[in-house]
């Protein structure tokens, strides 16, 4: 059995990240092409997305209609949230928040 201590104890948060979420967060505060997308995600999680995670997640939420291309600028091609994807990402963060909530809740009464 492995020590389950030492191994929470070295989780990193891309552990327990998920690169849809973290696009769409990117893009809450305003537009942004891929590269500013990696440094802001970066930022906000410690976790760096290669090109291919990256596209993979933009592709993927932009045929879901969360997201959506702009006009390209200097070449860099820009994506910003629809309505829908604010609305999915505030639904999925306070989901998260509640269960974020509860667990300390249970942790602080052991």
């Amino acid at each position: 059995m492995r020590n389950t201590t030492r191994h929470v104890a070295t989780a990193r948060a891309d552990q327990f990240s998920d690169p849809s979420l973290l696009v769409l967060a990117s893009l809450a505060d305003g537009p942004k092409h891929g590269y500013a997308m990696i440094e802001e995600i970066e930022r906000m999680s410690g976790q760096r997305l290669g090109p291919g995670t990256l596209y993979g997640a933009i592709t993927r939420l932009d045929q879901q209609g969360l997201i959506e291309a702009l006009a390209v600028e200097d070449r860099r091609q820009p994506y910003k949230l629809t309505a829908v994807g604010r609305r999915v990402l505030r639904a999925r963060l306070l989901a998260m928040q509640q269960v974020a909530l509860v667990g300390l809740r249970k942790l602080e009464a052991r």
